[in-house]
């Protein structure tokens, strides 16, 4: 097993990954959850009748009652009406303030969960079990947890950290092929941000079996990258806004296809490339940098550009939470492995876009 400590003061938790580990997800939450009784675990209908059972039986064996819930899979989840009815699925389970929630399944499920867990009876305790790649190096890190308002995706939330993460690389042999390959989108990021040295290693192994005889080695890297970055900045106002490349402006292409036609990976990769490309119109990148990251994301059936309007462009960008006033810091490369945050005035940026747009 290979183990990582997230050391936040009073609030530290282990990631664990290991093929297999989903079978000992009992032995595991019962460890670091000695008093609980009750333990829900929150899925989604495409992950539950995958591993709904085998979670179940290993926390019953590990001596808790636990139940199911199972919403529907996708990001309209993400919603006040769905959290409302995990609300009253909890506490119609009985669950008590010393008791805790679990999230089984992908970005979608952990956020759900955590923002359940982070605001019933004002928290209680959270397990991670990230089924997907995306939400395994980087949703489930960190204690970010969301759902989304009709104004924008992410716009309630908290910063709620769980008790334990248990990665199983295993179950990312039954995620489509697309799937898979738009979480590979995080995974290039940590790349392009921290890590030049593991950029090249994706580089050359761009296809899922090549990755999948490696993954135990990228998961680790990822929560590595992502750990030193949490415990120096938990609250997201420092140097954790790095892992943001890409994701200001992939959100103009989510909100662009109404959060349906773009999937999040899909659009973060749409978004790096964009910003390297606007990170050498604003003299700050190398030029030779973005034909790199479009290859890997090409080569990863990952798009490269993706149609989008000032509108949304301005509305993502009006809504992002680094915005502060009339500002926002860009995440921009100076060079590959070295993101760095890049305040502008929200209309210069909108500017800058326009100029880009014409010449690509």
């Amino acid at each position: 097993m290979k183990t990582l400590t997230v050391d936040l003061p009073g609030r530290a938790y282990e990631i664990q990954i290991e093929r297999g580990l989903l079978d000992q997800v009992g032995e595991h939450c019962r460890a670091v959850l000695p008093k609980a009784e009750r333990l829900a675990v929150v899925t989604d209908s495409t992950v539950g009748p995958l591993y709904g059972q085998r979670v179940l039986d290993s926390l019953t064996q590990a001596g808790f009652q636990a139940c199911l819930i199972t919403v529907p899979a996708g990001e309209p989840s993400k919603s006040l009406a769905v959290l409302e009815r995990v609300y009253d699925a909890l506490t119609g389970f009985g669950l008590t303030r010393t008791d805790a929630v679990a999230a089984l399944g992908g970005g979608v499920v952990g956020d759900l969960a955590g923002f359940a867990a982070a605001t019933l009876f004002r928290g209680v305790d959270f397990v991670q079990i990230p089924t997907t790649l995306l939400a395994q190096v980087d949703s489930s890190v960190g204690g970010k947890v969301a759902i989304d308002l009709k104004a924008g995706k992410n716009l309630a939330g908290a910063f709620w950290q769980p008790r334990l993460v248990l990665m199983d690389p295993a179950v990312l042999d039954t995620l489509p092929e697309q799937i898979f390959l738009e979480g590979m989108a995080e995974v290039v990021k940590y790349g392009c941000i921290f890590d030049r040295t593991f950029f090249d290693f994706l580089e050359a192994r761009p296809n899922r079996a090549a990755l999948m005889a490696e993954m135990e080695h990228i998961l680790y890297t990822c929560c590595d990258l992502k750990r030193g970055v949490v415990v120096e900045d938990e609250r997201d106002t420092g140097n954790r806004m790095l892992l943001n490349f890409g994701h200001t402006l992939g959100h103009a292409y989510e909100l662009a296809g109404n959060y349906t036609r773009w999937s999040h990976g899909a659009a973060v990769a749409a978004g790096m490339c964009t910003a390297a490309r606007l990170g050498v119109s604003l003299g700050v990148t190398p030029a030779d940098l973005p034909e790199r990251i479009e290859a890997l994301c090409a080569a990863l059936a990952l798009p490269i550009r993706i149609p989008c309007t000032q509108a949304d462009y301005a509305a993502a960008i009006g809504l992002d939470k680094k915005g502060v006033g009339h500002r926002i810091s860009l995440i921009l490369l100076e060079g590959l492995g070295h993101g760095i945050p890049y305040p502008m005035e929200k209309d210069q940026v909108l500017a800058a876009l326009d100029a880009l747009l014409e010449v690509l």
